[in-house]
């Protein structure tokens, strides 16, 4: 794959991936919107909860949805349609197995739902609705392996307008469905039928795109089912310190707070995970590309594309995260009342949370590329024990936002300074300290930035969408200016201005 094609490939999963998650935002509000003022914060809760409940249940992939990725970019590097074809159906096998063993280990989890939930007063038919959410992940597995290959070969662009459709008609039903019926159960169910659509388009799209996975049935050999193993053997390990490290805030929320509390902490979430997709967006695309560069190219040229994506990393961490530490409590405020907002305490928490998870994106983003998590294994379990253990004592302690600190210290502790210490010996050949310092001087920006527009929030009241809009202006326009003014000088910022217009340039020859 040469340099250019990486670099289009890249802006065109940028391109549709950001159209669909600006559609999908704007009418996951409407639709929460209309969720809360039909069912309540209490049905709220139950989503939250058994979405986590399900993230725990992942783990019965064993990590193969990360080994499967990176076993497809030589294939796909090198158009070896018999290695992709083999690879295909080894996986395919693998994740019908899956998917029967999540529904069993789910089926059985069902008796203990009531040690989860704590509501002042029952919800009825919560075993069922439990059950409609198991359908819907257990589905989801058995395209899985289809999806990697299009992600693999950086194909997104081509599946995002049409999964977009599905999100828009199954929002648009739901929201139908609520207003005029008030009933959970045809809301689950239109859930499941949209995910099945669109697991059958990305289905059909691999197919189109390489029929040679239809054609014949190619058996993987030994030596690569072995190598596979072990690496999935690594990514477990990733994958369950991921569900503790992330998958069970909610449901020690549920436990020790209240299951409510997880109803009022997902608005939070949701738009946490808004921002999070939209950086993911980014930051997945070019992921494939970084595999291609690992391939093909030398210590230099990795480290330079590594440190023209940290340069991206910081500036879309410090402004997400000075621009929403100054809106989130006022945006929750006038959209749904003041019932709904969060302490400052626990908004803080959320956002060191959120910080430390994107400071480090690039690493992560190297860490699927290069195969890095067989080496940090179990940094990732001993941040996802401390989390656990903290969570416990300090979700006593302090409540929500104890649960939410915990999280953040555990990060910090671990893998936070671990990961970047053994990609930059083992790749770049160069040291460390450059990244180290250069996350602390980003952070003294956040700091600096949030304190004064908090401090000068606090002589204006916020209580309709028109003084927040002003505000959301205001706030805007001082942090992009202030990330813009510490940015705009340094040379990795310069190399991807040229990098920028370099492919607008390709865009409009094309054209």
């Amino acid at each position: 794959m040469k340099s250019e094609s990486r670099k289009l490939n890249s802006i065109r999963n940028i391109i549709f991936g950001y159209g669909n998650q600006i559609l999908t935002l704007f009418l996951s509000f409407i639709g929460r919107t209309v969720f809360i003022k039909v069912l309540g914060e209490d049905y709220l809760g139950i989503n939250g909860l058994f979405s986590d409940v399900l993230m725990m249940l992942s783990m019965a992939d064993l990590g193969f949805g990360t080994a499967m990725v990176y076993s497809f970019y030589k294939p796909v590097a090198e158009h070896d349609e018999k290695r992709i074809a083999a690879l295909i159906h080894f996986y395919k096998k693998i994740y019908n197995f899956i998917a029967v063993v999540v529904a069993v280990v789910g089926v059985m989890l069902v008796p203990f739902l009531k040690y989860l939930v704590n509501l002042d007063q029952g919800i009825p038919y919560l075993k069922i609705y439990y059950l409609f959410f198991l359908a819907n992940t257990v589905i989801s597995y058995l395209f899985v392996y289809k999806t990697s290959i299009i992600n693999a070969s950086q194909k997104n662009y081509l599946i995002s307008q049409y999964q977009a459709i599905v999100n828009v008609v199954k929002t648009v039903v739901q929201i139908v469905v609520l207003l005029m019926f008030h009933n959970y159960f045809a809301y689950l169910f239109i859930n499941i039928a949209a995910t099945l659509a669109n697991n059958l388009i990305a289905s059909h799209k691999a197919d189109q795109l390489y029929p040679e996975i239809r054609a014949g049935h190619e058996e993987l050999d030994v030596e690569s089912k072995k190598s596979i193993f072990e690496n999935m053997k690594s990514i477990f390990l990733y994958k369950v310190s991921g569900v503790l490290l992330n998958g069970t805030d909610n449901t020690l929320i549920s436990i020790i707070v209240g299951t409510v509390w997880v109803g009022i902490y997902s608005n939070y979430n949701m738009i946490i995970s808004a921002v999070n997709n939209f950086i993911n967006t980014l930051f997945s695309s070019v992921t494939a590309s970084i595999g291609n560069v690992i391939v093909t190219e030398k210590p230099e040229k990795r480290f330079e594309v590594f440190k023209i994506m940290q340069t991206i990393s910081l500036i879309t961490a410090s402004s997400t995260v000075v621009i929403m530490y100054s809106l989130m409590n006022d945006f929750i405020f006038v959209w749904l009342g003041e019932k709904f907002v969060l302490s400052n305490e626990v908004l803080i928490a959320i956002m060191c949370n959120f910080y430390l998870g994107n400071v480090v994106r690039p690493i992560w983003s190297y860490r699927e590329a290069t195969g890095l998590y067989m080496q940090t294994k179990y940094i990732m379990l001993i941040a996802a024990v401390v989390n656990l253990v903290l969570s416990i004592v300090l979700g006593n302690l302090f409540g929500l936002s104890g649960i939410l600190f915990a999280s953040a210290i555990a990060r910090l502790s671990t893998y936070f300074w671990y990961e970047p210490k053994l990609l930059f010996k083992n790749y770049f050949e160069e040291n460390v300290r450059g990244f180290y310092f250069s996350i602390v001087k980003n952070l003294l920006l956040v700091v600096v930035l949030s304190i004064v527009i908090f401090w000068t929030g606090q002589f204006f009241e916020i209580d309709t969408w028109g003084k927040f809009i002003l505000k959301a202006i205001i706030v805007g326009i001082v942090t992009v200016a202030g990330v813009v003014c510490a940015y705009i000088r340094t040379k990795e910022c310069k190399m991807l201005l040229q990098i920028v217009r370099g492919i607008l340039k390709k865009v409009k020859g094309d054209k």
